[in-house]
Order: structure tokens, then C-alpha cells, then sequence
């Protein structure tokens, strides 16, 4: 009769799901098992260690809302985010570097006309115009395109963090379909790095740790041709602070973009510039092959995302 001991309680475990119909959940939780005990195991988690583990993850759950995910957050300030993201995408080639999603791809991206400002209430950050193009690996333009792209404001926050989110909507949030070469642009205003949500339970991790919460400034995109791997990535503003030190460890260096600070009195599409203005230019390459596109939070399964 087998001792349900630390000698043989785990393997005890590891066989209660042998029956398991679906192989891959086998592997998965049997794994599971044997790395939780074995952490138990090596730390001697004692018991106000272990109550104290479900307390955060229970309230880490009941942080989670339609527009915020705690636990997206927690997985990515672990660097667990960054690391599912590596070893899905080990193999690059030529394409685009992948990054993180993050907690805040929310709600509609409604399709938006090219050159559009995507934020036009922000009457304080410094203007800045995007110019992109998404091609395949060999460089031909690849049309009809949806891009989403998302981003926080000048004062670090991103629209669903807003409390009257509800009532104003979307800001620096969008859509674009590429044009023939592949093309699509438009107006916004420069980001700035941030904290990420100090709030909750993973903020409070952070802090009592000692660790800062900074993000470098980014812009979110999320590029989703038929026929080719989606694309989740962002672009990072060249010269940030805080991109050697990342708390979701998300930069790399192939998606550092140098922005450029202009005074032409137009922008690349002729519209008025009314000040000094930044450019960013970035060019996506998509991998050929397939795979579903996250759907923002908020977006019920039947809406379009």
C-alpha cells in the first residue's frame, strides 16, 4: 500500500492521472506536479509560507476584470511571459521579433483611415507620426492587412486604466488595413515609460521586493495577415531609461526604433504639423505559416476583434 509520505507522495500523485484520455494534458500536469512538489520540497514551504501563496493568487483572480488581467501581469513581471513567447518562437528566420502582449489589448480597435490621430484629446504629450509597412520575409508588400496598434499617453496610463473609460472609449487604440505596398500610417503622440499597475498583489510584489516597476516606452502592435504566424510585438522608443531593465523583460534589441525629433512644418502626409513633432518608422516582415490572434479583453467571442 502505497504511503502517501514526502518519499512517495508525489509519484502517487504523478499516477493519479495516468488515465488521463488527452496525452499532451497528461504530460502537462503530471510535469506540473512533480515541479510544485519538488519546490516544496527544496524550500521547505512551511505553512504560513503556503497560505500565504493562495491568499495572492486569490487575490490576484479578484483583481482580474473584462478590461484588466492581473494574472497576465503576474506572469509577465516572472518573466514567464517572455519565456512561452521564446520558446513558441525559437526559430525567427528573418521575421519580426515577437514580445509580450500585455495586460492591456482591450476592447474595440475599430478600422481607422490611414494618417488618422489616435489621440486627439491629449493636447499635452509631443506630437509624433508613425510610418510602417508589413512585407513577408523576401520584402513584398503584403496588402489588406489589419494592424492593431495600442499605446499608453504622456502621463503613463493606457485608456482602459482611465476612470471614466466607459464613457469617453478608446484612445490611442486603432486598426489599420495595409495599402497596396503594404503601407499604413498615422498621428499619435509620443509615449513615455510607466509603471505598471502597483494596485494589486502583483504591484505589491514588486515593491516588497525591491524591485521597480517601469516599463520603457512602446508602442503595442499586433499584426494579423491570412496566411502568415500573427505577429505580437512592440516597438520601443530608442534612448528610454529603462530599456535595459524592463520589469516584464520584454525589450530586445531588433524592436528599438530611433525616433526621430522633426520640425518640418508638414508631416509625411501633409498634414500640419503646429509644432515640433517626432517620426517613428519601423517595418514589420511576417513568417509564413498560421495560428490564432488574441482577442482584446472585453470582446465577446461573436464580436469581431
Amino acid at each position: 500500500m502505497t504511503q502517501f509520505n514526502e518519499t512517495e507522495l508525489t509519484e502517487a500523485v504523478v499516477r493519479s492521472f495516468d488515465q488521463t484520455p488527452d496525452t499532451r494534458a497528461k504530460f502537462l500536469l503530471q510535469e506540473l506536479v512533480k515541479s510544485l512538489h519538488d519546490y516544496v520540497s527544496k524550500t521547505g514551504l512551511t505553512f504560513e509560507e503556503w497560505e500565504y501563496a493562495i491568499d495572492f493568487l486569490t487575490r490576484t483572480g479578484q483583481k482580474c476584470t473584462d478590461t484588466r488581467q492581473e494574472f497576465i501581469l503576474l506572469s509577465d513581471v516572472l518573466g514567464v511571459s517572455m519565456l512561452v513567447d521564446a520558446v513558441n518562437h525559437r526559430d525567427r528566420e528573418s521575421a519580426t521579433q515577437t514580445t509580450v502582449l500585455g495586460p492591456f489589448y482591450v476592447g474595440e480597435h475599430k478600422v481607422t483611415a490611414h494618417g488618422t490621430d489616435i489621440s486627439p484629446n491629449n493636447q499635452t504629450g509631443e506630437r509624433m507620426f508613425v510610418r510602417s509597412r508589413v512585407t513577408d520575409l523576401k520584402g513584398k508588400p503584403l496588402a489588406n492587412v489589419p494592424v492593431d496598434v495600442w499605446h499608453a499617453d504622456d502621463d503613463g496610463f493606457y485608456d482602459s486604466q482611465k476612470p471614466n473609460y466607459d464613457e469617453i472609449g478608446a484612445s490611442a487604440r486603432a486598426r489599420f488595413i495595409t495599402d497596396d505596398d503594404g503601407r499604413f500610417f498615422f498621428r499619435t503622440i509620443l509615449p513615455c515609460s510607466y509603471p505598471i499597475p502597483t494596485d494589486g498583489p502583483v504591484g505589491e510584489m514588486i515593491v516588497q521586493t525591491g524591485r521597480h516597476p517601469m516599463r520603457p516606452a512602446h508602442v503595442h502592435f499586433l499584426v494579423n495577415a491570412k496566411g502568415y504566424e500573427p505577429l505580437i510585438t512592440h516597438v520601443f522608443i530608442g534612448g528610454d531609461k529603462y530599456l535595459d531593465s524592463d520589469v516584464v523583460f520584454g525589450v530586445k534589441d531588433e524592436l528599438i526604433a530611433k525616433v526621430e525629433p522633426r520640425n518640418d512644418p508638414e508631416m509625411p502626409d501633409g498634414s500640419k504639423a503646429n509644432g515640433p513633432w517626432h517620426l517613428m518608422t519601423y517595418e514589420f516582415y511576417l513568417k509564413p505559416g498560421g495560428g490564432m490572434a488574441p482577442k482584446p479583453l472585453g470582446v465577446k467571442a461573436a464580436e469581431p476583434a
